[in-house]
């Protein structure tokens, strides 16, 4: 996310320090994240999963009432609350082979409720229209890409024990891709000197970008030379192609939301997390990145 100097009084807050909060903040969640995937708790994981998805979603509406836009959130939420509790259920009992009817199925429900509750709304001009749209977008762009995180779990046959297999994929995934975040950031601070998008963000630079690449595809290569057993699906060549795809896409996740933000007249998603701003701040990355290796892994790999 672009930094600026902030001056409040006499206390100022330099860059410098915001990364560091920020970092140790990413650092505690992921690896409380981490920690309750490895320990087998498969619904505390799945909670604190659509926890954070929710909140990211509430975070979406409440950034388009800012800007007065409409929408109906709390049909949103309850839709949203709908597709991460039967993803969850159907990815973990049945598997993804056959999930992905119930997906759809809420999806179609989803839309069918938004235009019923539009039938309780006012019509005023093209109104209608833009909530049901904004609605709807919330869902997919926060809920529906998020909930790859829980499809990776379980798309890695369970071992001989029935335990998950999938966590090493995730663990894989968030280090890859806050790696990207963190070489953007720290790289561009350096040595940036050409805007890449500045009428997006006035702090993405050119090389940035490509640091948040080097560093993706440095994570990657090591991940996979420290734990080749656990990412078996993994080669040394799908490990430096997928470093510098989900590099490329964490950049893109993190310039979508700038652009969202920007459009809604926001700094930051919320307030909820020290040095990072909202969970949909921490999450932007992943909604790119997750239903990547995800089709990756399926398409490419043809992982089972």
């Amino acid at each position: 996310m672009p930094v600026t100097l902030e001056q409040t009084g006499t206390n100022a807050v330099t860059p410098r320090s915001v990364f560091v909060l920020r970092f140790i903040s990413t650092i505690a969640l992921w690896s409380i994240a981490l920690v309750i995937a490895f320990s087998g708790f498969e619904i505390l994981f799945w909670l604190l999963i659509s926890v954070f998805g929710l909140i990211g979603l509430l975070e979406f509406y409440r950034m388009l009432d800012h800007k007065g836009l409409p929408n109906f959130k709390i049909t949103g939420m309850i839709c949203g609350a709908v597709m991460l509790g039967g993803s969850f259920y159907y990815f973990s009992k049945i598997g993804p082979a056959h999930s992905y009817d119930f997906e759809v199925a809420v999806l179609l429900f989803f839309l069918l409720t938004v235009f019923a509750r539009q039938m309780f709304a006012r019509l005023r001009h093209d109104e209608p229209l833009q909530t049901m749209a904004y609605t709807l977008f919330g869902l997919l762009y926060v809920l529906w890409l998020f909930n790859f995180i829980t499809k990776i779990v379980y798309l890695t046959p369970r071992s001989s024990a029935g335990v998950v297999t999938g966590q090493f994929y995730v663990l894989y995934l968030i280090a890859v891709t806050k790696f990207s975040d963190m070489g953007a950031y720290l790289t561009g601070s350096a040595i940036g000197r050409h805007l890449m998008v500045p009428h997006i963000s006035a702090k993405k630079t050119w090389e940035g970008f490509f640091g948040a690449l080097g560093f993706a595809l440095f994570c990657s290569l090591a991940l996979y030379k420290l734990m080749p057993g656990h990412l078996s699906a993994l080669s040394w060549t799908h490990a430096t192609i997928l470093g510098l795809l989900l590099g490329f896409a964490a950049v893109i996740g993190d310039l979508a939301e700038s652009i969202i933000k920007r459009s809604t007249g926001v700094k930051d998603s919320g307030n909820l997390l020290p040095g990072i701003g909202g969970a949909l701040d921490l999450l932007d990355s992943l909604l790119f990145t997750a239903p990547l290796l995800f089709f990756y892994l399926r398409l490419v790999i043809h992982v089972p």
